[in-house]
């Protein structure tokens, strides 16, 4: 399984690498770019672990928290970029001179 997940490891690591100096000034786009590609690295990672765990335990528990890691994860980066979006709503509709009270 390892062996299996270096490559996207690898490419989702230095797409993360990359993207990071646009993860604050990228807006909302650039920010799920990042989150995009840091949360395969984190899964990728997570995946090699609980793979590992449950071929020592013979438990499908390791998975069952690791698909509980992955929502979590995702609902939170979600979250951000909605927070981000948000913000660049409101700041648009103040430029074009509308009431964003």
């Amino acid at each position: 399984m390892g062996a299996t997940l270096a490559a996207p490891l690898a490419v989702n690591g230095t797409s993360a690498w990359l993207l990071a100096r646009f993860r604050a000034h990228g807006g909302s786009l650039g920010r799920a770019a990042f989150l995009s590609a840091r949360n395969d690295v984190l899964v990728n990672v997570a995946i090699i672990v609980m793979g590992g765990l449950t071929a020592a335990t013979g438990s499908g528990w390791p998975d069952l928290v690791l698909g509980c890691f992955i929502l979590l994860l995702a609902l939170h980066a979600a979250y951000e970029v909605w927070e981000l979006s948000e913000e660049e709503r409101l700041a648009a509709r103040a430029l074009a001179g509308e009431d964003v009270g």
